[in-house]
């Protein structure tokens, strides 16, 4: 795949979600519906996606492979771990 260039935004409603799109389109192939369900789009910064890349939570391939298709790559937050939503339960009987 040819490199790109793309800009990423996050999202102000939901922690760790972005949102990479090419930098000449910006949100011209994004589903208006999802741009309602992410919010007004942040920007973080803008760069240049190639194959041997690496990125932090995605693979390149990945979004190169998004961009190209669909116009766009949204990167979902992580999941919870289990052991960090204890703290956010109610505490039960007979346990400290």
């Amino acid at each position: 795949m040819k490199p790109v260039l793309c800009s990423i935004y996050k999202s102000p409603k939901r922690d760790e979600m972005y949102l990479y799109v090419l930098k000449q389109e910006q949100f011209a192939k994004v589903p208006e519906l999802l741009l309602e369900q992410f919010g007004k789009p942040v920007h973080v910064f803008d760069m240049l996606l190639k194959a041997d890349r690496k990125l932090a939570r995605a693979k390149v391939e990945d979004v190169l492979a998004a961009i190209e298709s669909q116009g766009f790559f949204l990167q979902m937050p992580p999941p919870k771990e289990a052991y960090m939503l204890d703290s956010y339960r109610a505490p039960t009987e007979g346990r400290y």
